[in-house]
Parts: structure tokens; sequence; C-alpha cells
């Protein structure tokens, strides 16, 4: 039986307009220059130049001036040098110095892709056979620096999405609150990480630190010890650093649209970007539902897997994965435990599916292999498209496939629910493959998903393309589940195409 694909033309596309204000980091010395002139300034001069400021930049920004006294306390290391009290400081020298290190940056002026798609924990107000969905991107901006936004929605009982008004005060979180560590727990965290053949005892750190201790206090105890350090003891170092600045909470204001929440890269170890975040709704044994997000972290020289946690999307915990098994891209959870243990699907060697469980959802150490390339189209990679969708039939697998010309596609496979190592069959040729349209842009043949989902009976898959512009495809979920049982082949050759009612683009594919 043809398993029909419809593509549904609503694009989210790239948005310069979109901005944020971040803060600048400047040399030292010009930073003192800086604050001297202001500090020099009389009081009236301030409050002109802090007008114009205001007037120009309060109507794009929300609370301006409480981030330009953000930015403002970012400072203290250069009144320091000055000998100068920041307190004594009134509020307009303040907001205005701290104008001067404040940028405007346009968050997906460059891209706006890798989608995945969840319902929303409020479901009020709905008609029959509605549902309000949150779709979390992949953006970037200047420097293709990646951070994560979201849109909501509502798609109605045929599957037509109406996108809810998108805010336009985008903002960084209100609060950023660093971990409190306990030794104990953190050394043993960090015992994971390290190398067991060239294992060195973090004592020599660990020791002049209380039991429990601040992301402050480590830093200036490995400050005072550099002068001293081997070769070894800095690479320690370096692991200790990277554990402590990847775990952080971060709070929203509650009048905040969640369109306008950016969660953009705050520790060392995501600098260069946060990657192709992959949401899903867990349910644990008790029946409470966490939204979780394994993404990458990536500092510009390697990458690594890290875990969003949120139950209400203004409220964030970001907290680092170990284990020998988290250590490559594409990590993707499952909604819910197998047998007791937490379970994700994993691509540990760039080119196969594999599974892994853990009894700590931070600590991973063993996979096994479950999915090997087998059709030319994935010859080159297989890999997940997301986090598996359960069924009556099987846990349903979205999957990335890379090809000849690197040319990327979607598939699908299914597995058994009480075992999913075993694959009870996939698809001989591609769900989705990038048409004329979507074969050119940054990244040319590409088509990504990092998350779908099914309403009204129908697989909803959003996807990249050609990491540019997202949009949302459907498929009817019973026949796909049907071609997945039955072995049968399905193939990419398009027979009919045709503009429906409702301007959607529909494909049959036999």
């Amino acid at each position: 039986m043809p398993v029909k694909v419809i593509r549904k033309h609503m694009p989210f596309s790239p948005d310069p307009s979109r901005i944020i204000p971040r803060f600048i980091d400047t040399t030292e010395s010009r930073g003192i220059k800086i604050v001297k002139t202001v500090l020099a300034m009389p009081e009236i001069e301030v409050n002109k130049a802090l007008n114009q400021i205001l007037r120009g930049f309060s109507t794009r920004h929300r609370n301006i001036s409480q981030i330009f006294e953000r930015h403002f306390n970012k400072l203290g290391h250069i009144f320091i040098q000055l000998d100068i009290d920041p307190k004594e400081l009134i509020f307009s020298r303040k907001a205005l110095i701290g104008s001067y290190f404040t940028m405007e940056y346009s968050i997906e002026s460059a891209a706006f892709y890798n989608p995945s798609i969840f319902d929303d924990p409020d479901q009020s107000e709905l008609r029959p056979g509605e549902k309000r969905v949150i779709f979390s991107f992949r953006v970037s901006g200047e420097g293709h620096i990646s951070s994560i936004v979201f849109r909501s929605g509502v798609f109605d009982r045929n599957n037509n999405l109406a996108i809810e008004p998108v805010g336009r005060m985008l903002a960084e979180a209100d609060v950023i609150k660093r971990n409190v560590y306990n030794k104990k727990t953190f050394q043993e965290k960090l015992e994971v990480m390290q190398d067991r053949e060239n294992v060195i005892s973090p004592d020599f750190i660990l020791d002049k630190l209380r039991d429990n201790f601040t992301y402050g206090e480590l830093t200036q105890c490995c400050k005072e010890t550099e002068e001293t350090l081997t070769s070894a003891k800095e690479i320690l170092i370096d692991q200790m650093m990277w554990l402590a600045s990847s775990q952080y909470e971060i709070d929203f204001s509650i009048d905040s649209a969640i369109s306008e929440r950016v969660i953009f890269p705050i520790s060392s170890t995501e600098q260069k970007g946060i990657e192709d975040a992959r949401f899903v709704k867990f349910t644990d044994d008790e029946g409470v539902v966490t939204y979780y997000a394994t993404y990458t972290a990536n500092d510009g020289a390697t990458t690594m897997p890290k875990l969003i946690s949120t139950s209400d999307f203004y409220h964030f915990k970001i907290s680092p994965m170990h284990g020998e098994i988290a250590q490559n891209k594409g990590m993707a959870l499952f909604p819910r435990k197998i047998n007791g243990k937490y379970a994700m699907l994993c691509q540990i060697d760039g080119v196969s599916n594999y599974i892994t469980y853990s009894d700590n959802i931070n600590i991973w150490s063993e996979a096994k292999l479950i999915q090997e390339p087998k059709y030319p189209w994935e010859l080159f990679q297989i890999s997940n498209a997301g986090s598996p969708i359960e069924t009556e039939d099987g846990w349903l697998v979205i999957t990335h496939a890379i090809g000849p010309m690197r040319k990327c596609v979607i598939s699908a496979a299914l597995f058994e629910l009480a075992n999913p190592e075993n694959e009870i069959g996939r698809l001989k040729n591609p769900l989705l493959i990038p048409n004329e349209s979507e074969s050119e842009g940054y990244a040319s043949n590409v088509i990504f998903s990092c998350g779908s989902m099914i309403h009204n009976e129908d697989l909803i898959i959003p996807y990249a393309i050609s990491e540019h512009t997202s949009i949302y495809a459907t498929v009817k979920l019973k026949d796909l589940l049907n071609e997945l049982k039955s072995g049968a082949s399905a193939s990419s050759k398009i027979i009919d195409s045709r503009v429906n009612l409702n301007n959607d683009i529909e494909l049959k594919v036999a």
C-alpha cells in the first residue's frame, strides 16, 4: 500500500531583526579607559547620554536599563584595578558604563534549522482534535554561533498548523545560577571522565576546598596553583573546570513569550554553539512529566553531549553527560524507562545506530549496536532523527541517513517495545528526500530533523532544509507502520504531485 507524504508549506525562516543584547568582553586597558571617561563626566552629561541610548533601544529590548546594569556588574575586575567601590555609583552612571559593554546580536540571521516538536504543557482552551505544540530550533547568527529558540502553535484536526504570535522582545535568561558542588560527588563525576590508565588525584585542588564549594571558589584555587603545575595536572584542571562550567540553571521572566526565550551559550564548553537539541516529553514511573533535551556543546575544538531538563520552559537545568558512550553527537532519550533503566539511542562511531542503558540519566558507559547501514542511500551513515516514539506496534524511530554525494534523507525503522535492541523492520527506501526546492542552500541536499510526534493518527515530521529553513511534513501513521511490519519496499518514485485546497503538496510514494 502506498505511503503518502505531505509537505506542509509553512516555512520557519531566518529573521535578522530578531536580536538580543550581548555583553562585550574587551581588553582590560580599553575597559579601564571607558570607565574612567564615564566616571569623569558631569552627572547632567551622564543623564543626557543615557536618555539618548534609552530612546533608541528601550523599544527593542525588555528592561534594557537593567541589562546595562547587569553588564556593568561583570566589570568588577576593572573597579578593583581602579580602587573604586561600584556600590557608591548612581544607577544612571552604572547603566551608561554598562551600555558601552553591550552589543546587539542577531541570533538567527544565518539559519533557522534542525527542529524538534513536542506537546506544550498547556493544553487548555482547545477544540476537539486540536493540540498545542512547541517547536525547538537550532538558530545561527554572526560567526555561526548556535543557540536554541522556540515557537508555539496549534494543530487542528487535519494537522494544519496555526503559529501563535511571535514575540519581538527577545532575551537571554534573567538569572544564571551556577551550581554548588559537593566535593565527594564532584570527585566521582571527575573519575568517570578521566583516563583510567593515567589517573592523577585531584586532591591537590580539592583539599583546599570546603565540602560544598562554588564555581568561583574552584576557579580561584586553580589559579593559585598555576605556577606549580605539571602538564598532567594542567590536563586534570582543564577537566575539573570543564565539569564545573558545564552545570548551571537559568530562569526566564514570567512575562516573556516562549518565542522570546533564547538559550544562548553560557559555559566555556559551548562558546561556539548549542547544537541540535532533541527534546522529548519524558514520563517517569510515578507519572511525573519532565521535558528533556540532549544537545551538543561545541567549544570550537571539541564537541560533548549535554542535557537540558525543564517542566515549565521558564526554568531550565543544564548538566553534562559522562561516560565512555557520552562522547559523540546525536544522543536521543527514550520517553520512558525501559525495564527500569533510562534508555538512549546514540551514535558512537559516526556510522551506525546504537542503544545504551543507565541507572543515572547523566552517566552512559556501555552501548550495543542495533542498526547498521544497509541500503545504498544510507551506506555512509545512519543515525536517529530524534527520540523514539512509542506506538502499539513498537518503537518508531525516525532515521537520518547519508548516501552518495553526501545526500541526506529521512526514513524510519521499527523496534520491539519490550526489547528495543531488536529491529522489526525498516523502510527499504527513504521516506523523505530533498526535492528540487530543498536541494540548494547553506548545505546542499541536506534535510534533517531532531524530533517528531503523533497527532490525529498522523506522524508529524518537522525538518530543516539545507541547514537554512524549516518546514514540516505529515504521514499516515497506520500506513507507515504497516509498511514497516510487512517489509515491503517503499519506492521513492513520485507518481503524483499536486496542490490541494490548503496549498499543501501531496506526494504519493509507491
